[in-house]
């Protein structure tokens, strides 16, 4: 959870608590957290990244539970306070695990040397159960990294926010003919996290091609001793509307390799 003792001051320092969130957001600056925090000691109590770091509902600081906000980058250095709606839920998928045979004619040994989530994503994505999710064989990997947003438009409920040049990195992106996959590996059980996670690259790509560009979360999880792969897709029926992320299927798989 983010701070509540570096948030309590920072909320007490420039006077927010008394603002309109239901006219407006509230704008804050890096240098400003900065500023405010500068008589801690602890690097989560003073360091921007990790105060403004909030993936679920659950980090937030009490003074944002109590007040039904959440944060967002505006651009680097500079983010958005405001009222609504930050979160999706993430549902627990409770279908029958689906055997998936692999496409592959032989074993990948050096899948089984390590225990990273991006291992795990590659090794789905080699053995084309991704391509097979997305009814997509025409999926190859081109994204991955971190890039900077174009500027670009959008609305929380009633507020209009503009942002430009926000860093966002996802773990891998994969273009076919007509559309981009974009994946998120999840390497915790949430059942909630941050729209921002998908909307921000949603927007990225959406600008910077013409394809239809498809966010999904990817989650391996061991289940009796074998690894299962999670794997959901959501989409936004509405560009510009940051809470009309909807989930359009999930499912779950064991991978049988030769």
């Amino acid at each position: 959870m983010a701070s509540d003792k570096a948030w309590n001051k920072i909320f007490r320092d420039y006077n927010i608590g008394s603002h309109d969130f239901d006219s407006s957001p509230f704008e804050l600056t890096a240098d400003q957290i900065k500023r405010s925090c500068q008589s801690f000691t602890a690097t989560g109590e003073k360091e921007p990244r990790i105060l403004c770091k909030q993936d679920t509902r659950s980090d937030r600081p009490s003074i944002f539970v109590r007040n039904g906000l959440f944060i967002l980058p505006k651009k680097n250095g500079s983010y958005y306070i405001l009222k609504g709606e930050g979160y999706v839920d993430v549902p627990d998928i409770t279908s029958q695990i689906q055997d998936y045979e692999s496409k592959l004619d032989f074993e990948l040994e050096s899948s089984m040397v390590g225990d990273s989530e991006m291992q795990f994503l590659d090794f789905a994505y080699a053995n084309s159960l991704i391509r097979t999710f997305m009814n997509d064989p025409s999926l190859v990997l081109t994204i991955r990294g971190r890039k900077y947003t174009p500027q670009f438009s959008f609305h929380v409920g009633f507020n209009e926010l503009d942002t430009e040049s926000v860093q966002t990195e996802v773990d891998a992106g994969y273009e076919g003919r007509t559309s981009i996959v974009l994946i998120e590996a999840k390497n915790f059980s949430a059942t909630n996290v941050i729209i921002r996670q998908l909307y921000y690259p949603f927007r990225q790509w959406s600008e910077n091609t013409t394809k239809k560009v498809y966010p999904v979360f990817f989650e391996k999880r061991v289940i009796n001793g074998e690894n299962v792969f999670y794997i959901w897709q959501f989409e936004f029926t509405d560009v510009k509307d940051y809470n009309s992320i909807r989930l359009v299927k999930s499912g779950r798989y064991r991978i049988l390799t030769q």
